[in-house]
């Protein structure tokens, strides 16, 4: 069973950084999709950022190019720098990947167990 494992989270001020990193068990980043999701509480979980086998990026409308998503493929590595961190980017974070499970094209998306991030003002 491969394991998604987040790391980075913490209590930052309003206008501070952070690096959050996801650590896979066995090497899965490369070729598929990963992504950075959110949950603050009593909300529904969000996409923050999300990147393709081909290197294509999408972001949340509310990132406003504050937030970078990237991979190391080496180190099974996927991370997500965040800049200019608001009060309202208080949630738990967490890692995805989505894997092609067989030859039409199904697939299974991995989680994490999730990061808590924290900014106050």
């Amino acid at each position: 069973q491969v394991q998604l494992v987040e790391s980075g989270g913490g209590l930052v001020q309003a206008g501070g950084s952070l690096t959050l990193s996801c650590t896979a068990s066995r090497r899965i980043f490369s070729g598929n999709a990963v992504g950075w999701y959110r949950q603050a509480p009593g909300k529904q979980r969000e996409l923050v950022a999300s990147l393709s086998s081909s290197g294509t990026t999408n972001y949340g409308d509310f990132v406003e190019g504050r937030f970078t998503i990237s991979r190391d493929n080496t180190k099974n590595t996927v991370y997500l720098r965040m800049n200019s961190l608001k009060p309202d980017d208080t949630a738990v974070y967490y890692c995805s990947c989505t894997l092609v499970v067989n030859v039409e094209g199904a697939t299974r998306t991995l989680w994490g167990q999730g990061t808590q991030v924290t900014v106050s003002s």
